[in-house]
């Protein structure tokens, strides 16, 4: 089973948006089962999957004090792929999390503020030594400033080589639970959304694959500090979460009659 986690410091970086899309597609491309799991408290990718009317990908109640034990349930279910939402903060929380995945997705839009905040995301996943790929995300069609965080980025992890456009289809299909992938009938800008993200999920599966064998992440040492963040030789701090406590177990989605879903036990 693969784990994927999609995380970034900065806020309104569309990692909801991303993970519900990657999780879609990766069905579409023969991945699944897969399973997503959301961490962040505002429930946005949540919300997202209970309207949403088709059954797959799976959603999966977890907390991170369980999210080790409820990872090891979902191996034993058969689920292939786990994709998981996180919030934008850093906490002792998200690092547990990114000491669990695979890979950690970090996407980022092509501004000064994103490019800043990416440094401490990677922090996360250098201090568990995750293999990381930077998404450059909401990018504008033909706009010099995303080659140049291309090339800023590239010298602290792998960037994809697909770059996610803005476009109004992505929120607008978020919208009624589907992705780009399920807007019918299609438009011209939905056609290159959906190859956008065939390409990008194509390129992280295989990432995924050889993850194991061969770490995208570079080590500290060469690596070029982000703007102007400083680096403690005591390396990355951050304040201790309290854990909460677990209101629902490991759970595979089914929808009601009235259109919402409601939790069901996996055993």
């Amino acid at each position: 089973m693969y784990i994927l986690a999609v995380a970034s410091q900065k806020g309104g970086s569309g990692k909801t948006t991303l993970t519900g899309h990657l999780a879609v597609e990766a069905e579409r491309q023969g991945m699944g089962p897969v399973a997503m799991i959301d961490t962040d408290p505002q429930g946005s990718l949540t919300d997202w999957w209970n309207v949403r009317e088709a059954e797959t990908p799976l959603f999966v109640n977890s907390s991170v004090p369980y999210l080790s034990e409820d990872l090891a349930k979902l191996k034993e279910a058969g689920i292939k792929l786990v994709i998981i939402d996180t919030p934008p903060a850093i906490t002792t929380s998200i690092q547990s999390v990114v000491n669990q995945v695979d890979l950690v997705v970090i996407p980022t839009r092509p501004s000064p503020h994103d490019l800043r905040a990416a440094g401490a995301t990677v922090d996360l996943a250098e201090r568990s030594e995750k293999a990381l790929i930077f998404v450059i995300n909401a990018a504008a069609p033909r706009a010099r400033l995303t080659t140049e965080a291309a090339i800023a980025l590239s010298q602290h992890g792998a960037v994809a080589p697909v770059v996610i456009h803005n476009r109004q289809d992505f929120a607008a299909s978020m919208t009624d639970g589907r992705t780009v992938m399920e807007i019918t009938p299609s438009s011209k800008a939905n056609i290159k959304s959906t190859g956008e993200i065939s390409a990008l999920w194509a390129y992280i599966a295989e990432r995924l694959r050889s993850v194991a064998l061969k770490p995208l992440f570079k080590p500290a040492a060469q690596r070029v500090a982000f703007g102007k963040r400083r680096h403690s030789s005591q390396g990355f701090h951050a304040p201790a979460v309290a854990a909460q406590p677990r209101a629902v177990q490991v759970s595979e989605a089914v929808p009601t009659h009235s259109g919402h879903k409601s939790q069901e036990r996996v055993n």
